[in-house]
């Protein structure tokens, strides 16, 4: 089977390739690096020639919500309409756990919107949502990092391996779920600032992790636990410990 994956450099999107090509199908990765912006319409059609599903893995340089929505909805509905002109047969986009629950954050906002320009267009949709990926301690540090310190907020969050993500993209692709949204997450419920200190840790790097407190009604629902795992959740392993002191090449 033919699928194509947007975003496929990223972090989840490197998984969802190498898990499609181990089950034997053909994935097209999506990408500017690979020559396609998909921010215009300018060679899409072709990139999809042949294509049978598409995962949708993007993510935009954005963090507000105009700008993000703009990217998002702009990537969704065109992954739709030049899709389903190509002729494939569905969409999977992923997307993240609880943002329905949290208010007021302009990120979440975008990912809902997106799911909406998903859920809108003429191809059938799979919404993935995913809680918070085990790397995502070590890319709040990279962003926050000044000198000795870093600035990470308070949340409590339900950490899943990207690998396992990549691994449920793929296979909703190739066999798409019965429910039109499926959630994925990880076994333990964690602290972000006690997860970035053991990275921090096991990379043998000194930084002062500093608690940041989010302001406001999404603040209290990050820090309350509106972004972990329902009782419909799929939980998969491996928890965020055993990742940390894991082998996986495409970790860390």
């Amino acid at each position: 089977m033919r699928v194509a994956i947007a975003g496929g450099t990223g972090v989840v999107g490197r998984y969802t390739e190498r898990a499609l090509i181990a089950a034997g199908h053909e994935a097209v990765v999506l990408a500017r690096s690979r020559g396609i912006d998909l921010r215009t319409d300018d060679g899409l059609a072709d990139w999809l020639e042949g294509v049978e599903a598409i995962v949708d893995a993007t993510n935009g340089d954005s963090m507000t919500k105009n700008s993000a929505s703009a990217f998002f909805t702009g990537v969704t509905t065109r992954l739709q309409t030049i899709g389903a002109a190509q002729g494939v047969a569905r969409l999977v986009t992923l997307s993240i756990v609880g943002i329905d629950r949290v208010t007021g954050f302009g990120y979440y906002e975008a990912k809902l919107a997106q799911e909406a320009a998903a859920e809108r267009g003429p191809l059938p949709v799979t919404i993935v949502r995913a809680t918070q990926f085990h790397e995502f301690a070590s890319q709040i540090l990279a962003r926050s990092r000044l000198g000795p310190m870093a600035a990470v907020p308070v949340m409590r969050v339900q950490p899943v391996a990207a690998r396992r993500v990549g691994e449920f993209l793929a296979q909703s692709a190739v066999v798409p779920p019965v429910e039109a949204t499926v959630e994925i997450a990880g076994p333990k419920i964690e602290r972000l600032t006690d997860m970035a200190r053991r990275f921090l840790a096991v990379k043998a790097q000194r930084c002062a992790v500093l608690p940041l407190w989010v302001p406001g009604a999404a603040g209290r629902a990050m820090r309350s636990g509106q972004l972990l795992a329902s009782g419909s959740t799929t939980i998969v392993g491996p928890d965020f410990e055993t990742w940390l002191n894991g082998s996986d090449p495409l970790e860390l």
